[in-house]
């Protein structure tokens, strides 16, 4: 009997899938498309939930014949980072000219992700005690000790533990080995080695014209290939966000959720405020804020279903050029930086936040110092934050080892993790662009009358 109801529960998933297809050839809106896939995902997988319950073997079943479509997609997500990382910000040199000077644009990148990523982990930590938040105050259950487990296994698996020999890490002996992603810096590695590529093509450029140009169309054609692939793969969006929302809800604790409603709460009002935050630096810039919204919230949506930051990284830079004015080099320059370097959400909210819950329930007194301390360390530790899943775990890793914390407390929220994450990775990429937008605002290279054209196309219609 179990198993009729299994194959009933494919079948009807199977037709959701179909629906969206269609939708596809009827040529719907792909972001109206993506809100749909979630919208049935969310209904199909509380209705699952509420005719088999949670623990239930058909529950169990069905969802794993659902991870196809949905893992599925994350991994092809996860297959196209590295390359994506490493051409965009290849090919960001070669869209600069020679004459441009990258220590500017690169240093105001760098004020912007940097420093938004301090100020986030304050307004996490403001948030944490105003919620008055202590990990001693969940039980923990078989889950959560479970996952603590694995990130003690992950943090030993790593091959140092304190702050400078983790910053060491950072760089890419064997960058070969970082583009399969096997070193939990691996994402950095990548960026930094780009970076040596692209000094080197402009060397090249300036002493060599000739093979410069030549370089030039090779990279340029190496990046028309990768975007290729992206683009395949985030026309599978839709079927991904139907499938991952589908499992989340039908195998979601909600008693835990409803224990935790408390830190979800903390969570999402401190991701709101620092959000408000960075339409304030728009407006301190001198642009509109509300034009902003406008124009990054498709962009946003896709990083909020997908909680990819890398894989929403080609709308993320289509989101600034076309829509925003920015040059297509500081727009490759501050996506693929923002995918490693200072992400606000993963970075600098969550493990300030949870360094804030574990020190109480350790006997630690939370002072001026601590928080000084805690600040300096999430700052540092943001450096290197891979962009598709598990990010958020390595810096929480980094930043609890470096102020000797229990690492495996940092399992408290598991059961809640999804939810938290959708609203991260969105902060995520808005800092990123934040950072390209303001950055070409202060170096006189925005084009302010695309920027205030009220009049754009939808992203994503090209999927």
């Amino acid at each position: 009997m179990e198993t009729f109801w299994i194959v009933i529960n494919i079948i009807v998933f199977l037709l959701f899938i179909g629906l969206l297809g269609y939708l596809t050839k009827k040529h719907v809106k792909f972001s109206k498309r993506v809100l749909i896939g979630l919208g049935i995902g969310i209904v199909f997988g509380l209705a699952l939930h509420l005719i088999y319950g949670v623990d239930s073997k058909i529950t169990e079943t069905t969802a794993s014949w659902f991870d196809i479509v949905g893992t599925g997609y994350v991994k092809l997500l996860q297959m196209i980072v590295m390359p994506l990382i490493f051409i965009s910000i290849v090919s960001a040199f070669t869209k600069i000219t020679i004459g441009q000077n990258f220590a500017k644009v690169g240093a105001w990148i760098f004020t912007f992700l940097i420093g938004t990523v301090a100020i986030a982990a304050l307004v996490g930590i403001i948030y944490a005690m105003l919620f008055n938040l202590d990990a001693s105050q969940i039980d923990l259950g078989d889950v959560e000790n479970s996952r603590g487990q694995e990130i003690e296994q992950t943090s030993k698996d790593m091959e140092a533990n304190n702050l400078p020999s983790q910053i060491i890490e950072l760089l890419p002996a064997n960058p070969f080995l970082d583009f399969t992603g096997a070193r939990g810096t691996s994402t950095i590695a990548v960026v930094i080695f780009a970076g040596f590529v692209g000094f080197s093509f402009l060397r090249v450029m300036r002493k060599e014209p000739e093979k410069g140009s030549l370089l030039k169309r090779g990279i340029d054609a190496i990046y028309a290939l990768v975007m290729g692939i992206v683009t395949f793969v985030l026309r599978l969006t839709p079927y991904g966000i139907l499938a991952i929302m589908t499992k989340t809800v039908m195998t979601s604790n909600f008693e835990a959720v409803w224990t935790l409603g408390k830190f979800v709460l903390a969570s999402y009002a401190s991701l709101i405020t620092m959000y408000i935050i960075h339409l304030i630096l728009v407006s301190v810039v001198g642009l509109n804020p509300v034009t902003y919204v406008k124009k990054t919230s498709e962009a946003l949506l896709f990083a909020f279903t997908s909680r990819s930051s890398a894989g929403t990284l080609p709308i993320n830079v289509q989101t600034q050029t076309t829509r925003l004015g920015v040059p297509e080099g500081v727009a490759n320059f501050a996506g693929s930086f923002g995918l490693s370097i200072g992400q606000n959400g993963c970075a600098g909210i969550y493990p300030a936040m949870l360094a804030m819950m574990i020190a109480p329930s350790v006997g630690i007194d939370i002072d001026l110092p601590f928080i000084l301390s805690v600040i300096g360390v999430v700052v540092i530790s943001s450096f290197g934050v891979a962009g598709v899943g598990g990010g958020a775990t390595f810096a929480a890793i980094l930043v609890l080892s470096t102020l000797n914390l229990p690492i495996a407390l940092a399992g408290v929220l598991i059961s809640v993790e999804p939810l938290i994450d959708m609203g991260r990775t969105a902060l995520n990429v808005n800092d990123s662009m934040l950072a390209g937008t303001a950055t070409a605002k202060m170096t006189g290279q925005l084009d302010e009358d695309v920027y205030n054209d009220q009049d754009f196309n939808e992203l994503g219609e090209s999927y």
